[in-house]
């Protein structure tokens, strides 16, 4: 069972298949990633506006934020990782996919 149709009638080679698998592997990664990193920020801001907090002088929020994207960067695109834990090359785009969702959500849940 190498290739196979799905119900709207279209072939999928084993190859494209697993690469969807790895593809939504690295996306879920970058969702939980842009999901903490909106957290953070709500959490910092809870009682203020994300612009009267003053975020621009903690830098420990920032190296923070840095160092998971860094590590999701490092995990997406490392070869050694990509193999092991079965992740893919996220396109430029993939990257912004879920990014609106958390962002908009906490900032009308916290601001709002």
């Amino acid at each position: 069972m190498n290739d196979g149709g799905d119900c709207y009638g279209q072939e999928w080679t084993r190859y494209q298949r697993k690469y969807l698998e790895c593809t939504g592997y690295t996306t879920a990664l970058t969702g939980i990633m842009n999901y903490q990193i909106a957290y953070l920020i709500m959490k910092k801001t809870w009682s203020n506006f994300i612009f009267q907090q003053g975020l621009s002088r903690n830098k420990a929020i920032w190296v923070g934020i840095a160092s998971q994207l860094i590590i999701a960067v490092i995990l997406s695109y490392d070869t050694g990782s990509v193999t092991a834990l079965d992740f893919t090359r996220l396109l430029a785009q993939d990257w912004f996919v879920d990014m609106s969702h958390p962002y908009l959500l906490l900032w009308v849940y916290n601001d709002v």
